[in-house]
């Protein structure tokens, strides 16, 4: 009798311990839930309550950890897409390969992942609702995009210092770098079905053809090109 209820306390004590556990894990199981809500009908179609169904959690337990909806979409970002545009920029910050092979090597390899994965997704939505949502682009902006144009700006001077790169307007606009990546995504939901484009290597040869604007002729010292046009 007593081997019984000492068996009973253990497993009472089992339940208690992953309900703490699934409790601890709910907000990560709301946001992953919400990606796949968010990527699948976009924001203004998602509503918490179909978040919840898939967290398969009650209708209201969104609200406790996420008041609003662009609190959740935030936490989205930040789960989903802010980790990985911040280790390739932490790549970027402390590489001690060339500027030229890293665009070639883990930033090609970086975008071209991004274009395949689900995260895309974000793209998509913000492209779609964007102008609708000012406040979710200005979010994204702030939190990924500006910070990987800062990243891009300091691996081209990094470049240019070191000789590899002449001096163009490339650094004034870094968002060249990452342009068909944009197309890559909206041909992928929008034309694949009718054409395929083969997406690796359209950004293997924009890599290639920037760099071939930009590279410095051999010999050339960081000071020699001067500044200016790329001509």
């Amino acid at each position: 009798m007593a081997e019984t209820k000492t068996a009973q306390r253990r497993l009472a004590a089992r339940g208690i311990v992953k309900r703490r556990e699934r409790r601890d894990t709910r907000p990560q199981e709301i946001v992953a839930a919400a990606f796949e809500e968010f990527a699948a009908k976009g924001y203004t179609a998602t509503r918490l309550e179909d978040v919840a169904a898939r967290a398969r959690v009650s209708k209201g337990l969104p609200y406790l950890y996420f008041k609003t909806k662009e609190e959740l979409f935030k936490a989205v970002v930040r789960s989903v897409i802010t980790p990985h545009f911040d280790a390739i920029r932490r790549q970027m910050e402390t590489t001690d390969m060339s500027s030229e092979d890293f665009l070639k090597g883990p930033f090609l390899a970086f975008i071209q992942e991004l274009v395949l994965s689900r995260r895309a997704a974000i793209a998509r939505l913000l492209i779609a609702e964007g102008p609708k949502h000012p406040e979710l682009t200005a979010f994204y902006f702030e939190h990924v995009i500006s910070h990987g144009i800062e990243a891009l700006r300091g691996l081209i001077d990094r470049g240019v210092a070191q000789g590899e790169f002449r001096p163009t307007h490339l650094r004034e606009f870094p968002q060249l770098l990452i342009a068909p990546v944009l197309t890559a995504v909206l041909w992928r939901a929008l034309f694949e079905r009718h054409h395929h484009l083969d997406t690796d290597k359209l950004l293997e040869t924009h890599i290639g053809l920037i760099l071939d604007a930009i590279r410095a002729p051999h010999g050339d010292s960081p000071n020699e090109s001067g500044t200016g046009d790329s001509r």
